[in-house]
């Protein structure tokens, strides 16, 4: 028998002092816990210990002798009782949710599900050993404090978000070297972090890296789960991207990407597991305290309350469940020095227990945490639950992924009608959304692609989704696209279409970078990237999904959006931290933060905001009377527009900016235009001008954090 002593309850999880490891593990129903440790290449553990004591229902003991790198997990004994919840099955080996590393994949099999599967009912209980099938725990080396690891913090007035894959971003650029694309260390390649640079990006937000799952469904029809959102371990990054660097590889991306003056923001999912609904398998938490850590249905405990669309939701509401979400949040922010989180279905967090609320004791846990108070917080502001579309509903110190500006945006430039108050109110910051609950524009999260739906290339190019490479018939993935292909569905050598697209692709670009709020992009949106028409690439792990960094069909969209993220640095007048509210920038004078003008040289006025065919409006805005103030024009219309500038809003004024041209750059010999010129307007258009005499253009230079 082996020896083991007491340990200690806290802090959860395995961890090694120099000359053994305390394991620690929560549980409330459980009767028993075992300790499986295994060795490298076996099949089965080579040696079981009962942790020997229980405080406060953390099961825990000390082993001495124990290094880093022993790989473990655990056979957790209590009743086999679904009818009340309860699903505990020492048969199969369970991971530890605490775990800062996980080996292995999952290879599927029938053992691994804690129920005889293909009966009428669930509640025999399978007695097969699954730990053949399953990953493992690994003990790791305590994390050492490094400086080069501490987030930038930028500011959410200086953020540019890019939304990447880690495979998807680097497994074809021919700089990064084979061994490496891929992986978390590509992250750090100079060619990867150059390129993000030269956008102009200032945060890179990975999709879910904390380890996952393949679903048993995909991986019987030859697919991955390529996204990520089927969680497995919340505080270990997914194995399958460690490649030769290990867990170094992702801190040493992180700490190069911080030098160029990039932070990193991870894409998270804390409101479901892959363990799935009550008749999915037993991986980790269903074994460890199936009653604590799932929302079940009061009036039959035997199913699980789906708020998800993947069979379970983490009740965040229980004490050890939250726990476990801020001390995994913390982790990610101190051992990795990640800026920020994205929260994926975050109306599930903010469910206590059912109905959500801003005020909600995790979101009141974040906001009194030293360390989460600090890092950037952004919601996917639904669920599928009761109730679950909260767009608006998040506190303060919480962004909110803003899919009105999408639809809007995307609405107002493929011709809609009654589209321009929508447009308008995004532009501005989404005011009527935010400011109920006394948040800023930065609240709002602008973007017109994100990984979920059509890439902006795909937006300008199909009508129709393509799913079938998924093998669901093509009935996953939303109708919902607002998208247009301007006379033929998807690729087309006819030069007028693909002229048509190019226009589109940089309107919509140049409206979420002009809009109040936080700008995101899609990975690929600036080198023309397309699916396919595939609108749900969730399980593509291949060239639909991957950059192609071989071929670029518009070469001149880079530098566009990177003009478009220095004009955005360079006038404040397109940061601002508060909205706007239409008074005076001067006591008794005429000039407003705002001024929203007709082509004709007035005031839009009511029956001007009434016209739902309106395609042609500008809006002059400013903090201030100095030459900070911008005026952007926008036609929609295909045809040109003479678009009158109102003297009201002074002048003269020169171009900075201009959609219709392929870089997006003025001429230096541009004409200006006096405070009551008329400006010919091309049709489907953008064109930013500034107040004052046209300044002497400066060369570009190296963005890093202040």
């Amino acid at each position: 028998m082996i020896a083991i002593d007491d340990g200690v309850p806290t802090p959860l999880g395995a961890h090694f002092d120099g000359r053994g490891v305390n394991f620690a593990l929560f549980s409330e129903h459980a009767t028993a816990v075992d300790l499986c440790l295994f060795e490298p290449g076996e099949r089965h553990e080579s040696r079981t210990i009962r942790l020997p004591c229980r405080s406060d229902d953390v099961w825990h003991g000390y082993l001495r002798g124990v290094l880093p790198g022993q790989l473990y997990g655990y056979r957790v004994h209590g009743p086999w009782e679904p009818a009340r919840g309860h699903r505990f099955n020492p048969s199969k080996l369970v991971l530890d949710p605490y775990a800062r590393e996980i080996r292995g994949r999952i290879r599927w099999h029938d053992a691994l599900y804690g129920h005889r599967r293909g009966l009428q009912r669930e509640d025999q209980i399978d007695r097969r050993d699954s730990a053949v099938y399953m990953p493992k725990s690994v003990v790791t080396a305590p994390e050492v404090p490094n400086l080069a690891l501490q987030p930038i913090r930028r500011p959410l007035s200086e953020t540019v978000i890019y939304e990447a894959h880690v495979k998807a971003l680097t497994m074809t650029h021919p700089a990064v070297p084979e061994a490496e694309r891929g992986t978390y260390a590509a992250l750090a390649h100079p060619a990867i972090v150059e390129h993000l640079w030269k956008l102009g990006v200032t945060a890179l937000e990975l999709l879910p890296i904390q380890a996952f799952a393949d679903d048993r469904f995909l991986v019987e029809k030859g697919l991955l789960n390529f996204w990520g959102y089927s969680p497995l371990g919340y505080f270990a990054p997914d194995p399958r991207y460690l490649g030769d660097g290990g867990l170094g590889g992702l801190k040493a991306a992180i700490r190069e990407l911080n030098a160029a003056g990039i932070e990193t923001i991870l894409d998270v999912v804390y409101n479901h597991t892959a363990e799935a609904g009550h008749t999915g398998p037993t991986l980790s938490f269903r074994g460890i305290d199936n009653a604590s850590y799932y929302k079940l249905d009061p009036a039959n405990p035997r199913r699980d309350v789906d708020c998800t669309g993947c069979g379970n939701t983490l009740d965040i509401a229980h004490p050890r469940v939250m726990q476990m979400v801020l001390d995994s949040l913390r982790h990610w922010a101190t051992a990795y020095g990640i800026a920020g989180f994205r929260f994926d279905l975050a109306t599930s967090l903010g469910r206590s227990p059912s109905a959500f609320s801003a005020q909600a004791a995790f979101f009141q846990a974040v906001a009194q945490d030293p360390v989460l108070a600090q890092v950037k917080m952004i919601a996917e502001p639904w669920d599928l639950g009761e109730d679950g579309y909260r767009l608006g509903g998040y506190p303060r110190g919480w962004s909110e992924w803003n899919d009105q500006f999408r639809d809007a945006a995307r609405g107002f430039w493929r011709g809609d009608a009654g589209q321009l108050a929508k447009l308008t109110q995004g532009l501005t910051g989404s005011r009527e959304v935010f400011a109920p609950s006394r948040r800023s524009p930065l609240a709002s999260i602008n973007f017109a692609a994100t990984h979920d739906g059509y890439t902006l290339a795909d937006v300008v190019a199909y009508e129709e989704k393509h799913n079938a490479a998924n093998g669901e018939d093509n009935r996953d993935g939303h109708g919902h696209n607002v998208s247009r292909n301007y006379g033929v569905e998807g690729p087309t050598d006819d030069p007028a279409i693909r002229a048509v697209r190019a226009r589109q692709v940089r309107n919509l670009l140049a409206t979420v970078m002009l809009a109040q709020g936080v700008p995101m992009l899609l990975m690929g949106d600036e080198r023309s990237r397309t699916q396919a028409g595939n609108n749900n690439a969730y399980c593509q792990d291949n060239a639909t999904s991957w950059m192609d960094w071989s071929t670029d069909p518009d070469p001149d969209l880079g530098t566009f959006v990177s003009n478009l993220t220095r004009l955005r640095r360079e006038r404040p007048a397109l940061r601002r931290r508060a909205f706007f509210d239409g008074a005076p920038v001067a006591p008794g004078g005429s000039l407003r933060d705002v001024h929203w003008l007709s082509p004709c040289g007035a005031e839009m006025d009511s029956e001007a905001w009434a016209d739902e065919s309106r395609r042609a409006f500008g809006m002059q805005i400013g903090n201030d009377l100095d030459r900070g103030r911008i005026l952007i024009l926008i036609n929609a219309d295909q045809g040109p527009c003479d678009f009158r500038l109102a003297a009201v809003v002074g002048g003269p004024w020169h171009p900075v900016f201009d959609s219709t041209a392929a870089t997006g750059a003025v001429p230096p010999d541009a004409p200006g235009y006096a405070s009551s010129a008329v400006v010919p307007l091309r049709g489907r258009a953008i064109l930013v001008l500034a107040e004052g005499e046209a300044e002497p253009a400066q060369p570009s230079g190296r963005f890093v954090a202040a």
